[in-house]
């Protein structure tokens, strides 16, 4: 197995973004089968993903937990400085000048991985009812949110670091990523719920996090055109009509804005026609992102027609979806083209295998990974 579940351990390949999908695939696998192992393959990969990419990597000067916690405190509080992305390269030095394309290839800690891993820890807690994962997943934000603000010259959080160093000591991309203020405010209110729910512990460290991080999504353009972005709007929009209403923050408002830019990029894709090209032209994971995202639209459709409901008074919002709904099919579209290049293995799947699986299967079984809190039917 490339999870590293079996076989020596230099035949794990640990990456951040691949390793949250595929521990919500054994959870949902579990939930469909009742079978146990699916539920031990679960727990076992976050255990190897918080003892490999909560520590130093191998060709790194610098050993132990990335926290600088003892062995033992270190296995209590795994993600106390974040997680490693788990790329090929080791991160850049701080004398060394930024090449933009080898950048791509080196460690380091991306906010939109361990938003990620989060939701990832979350969901765990919910199913397992290990209670210690939706605590990780609290420390998680907590140690992110302290280290990827970038604040001005008064002190004003005015955004996020797109990049970080292993330790967190330093910025290595300093541009934000477009959906990163949305992703880290609804994950984060995701992590305070699952800890107040499960432990009923109020998380209340988060509080000024998730204030903070209202304040940036205000008024944003989210519209994007690529495939992965509008995925993960959606996903965003799911997790947004399942977490618990709270009037400061106009979530009625936001999720109009969120379904609005979707609508937005899914028609300007779709006008582009990237769709249409052949398999060697485009990349399978980004698709798949889009197919896992229009899967969770039922969903929102619920919340948004459902009284009584704060997204139930807003019409437009009402309309965008109705929209939205008319291009579902788009989903199965896209996992019945790729299937064909997953079964033969050609150039274009296996230039990036691990997650095009990975996402793949999270396609075909989409009903644990967008949702909060529980396991919602499938459409």
């Amino acid at each position: 197995m490339r999870t590293g579940l079996s076989g020596s351990v230099r035949d794990q390949q640990r990456y951040l973004w691949t390793d949250a999908f595929a521990v919500c695939n054994f959870l949902e696998l579990f939930r469909q089968s009742e079978d146990e192992k699916y539920r031990r393959y679960a727990i076992q990969l976050i255990e190897k993903v918080h003892h490999v990419l909560g520590r130093y990597r191998a060709d790194d000067s610098r050993s132990g937990w990335i926290s600088g916690l003892d062995e033992e405190t270190g296995r209590r509080h795994p993600t106390a400085c974040g997680l490693r992305i788990g790329k090929p390269l080791n991160e850049r030095s701080a004398s060394e000048p930024v090449d933009e394309r080898l950048e791509w290839d080196r460690d380091g800690q991306y906010f939109h991985y361990l938003t990620k891993w989060m939701h990832t820890l979350c969901q765990a807690a919910f199913v397992t009812g290990e209670t210690a994962y939706g605590g990780w997943a609290v420390e998680l934000a907590e140690a992110s949110f302290a280290r990827f603000v970038r604040r001005s010259g008064s002190g004003e959080i005015v955004g996020l670091y797109w990049k970080m160093s292993t330790d967190l000591s330093r910025p290595l991309v300093a541009a934000m990523g477009l959906h990163d203020a949305l992703d880290g405010f609804i994950t984060f209110r995701q992590a305070r719920h699952a800890g107040k729910t499960l432990a009923n512990a109020e998380a209340a460290g988060l509080s000024a996090a998730i204030e903070s991080l209202s304040v940036l999504c205000r008024d944003r353009d989210w519209t994007t055109d690529d495939p992965l972005g509008l995925g993960g709007l959606l996903f965003d929009a799911c997790r947004l009509c399942g977490l618990p209403g709270e009037e400061r923050f106009d979530d009625a408002r936001l999720l109009e804005q969120v379904t609005g830019a979707c609508r937005d990029g899914l028609l300007a894709l779709l006008a582009g026609r990237q769709l249409s090209l052949p398999g060697s032209h485009r990349l399978a994971f980004r698709e798949l992102g889009l197919a896992i995202g229009l899967r969770a639209l039922p969903s929102v459709a619920d919340a948004v027609t459902k009284e009584p409901s704060e997204f139930a008074r807003a019409r437009g919002l009402q309309r965008t979806i109705e929209l939205l709904l008319s291009y579902q099919s788009l989903g199965g579209k896209i996992v019945d083209f790729w299937l064909p290049h997953a079964r033969d293995r050609n150039a274009s799947w296996q230039a990036h295998e691990n997650i095009n699986d990975v996402m793949l299967v999270t396609a075909l079984i989409p009903d644990m990974f967008p949702f909060v809190g529980k396991v919602a039917t499938a459409p």
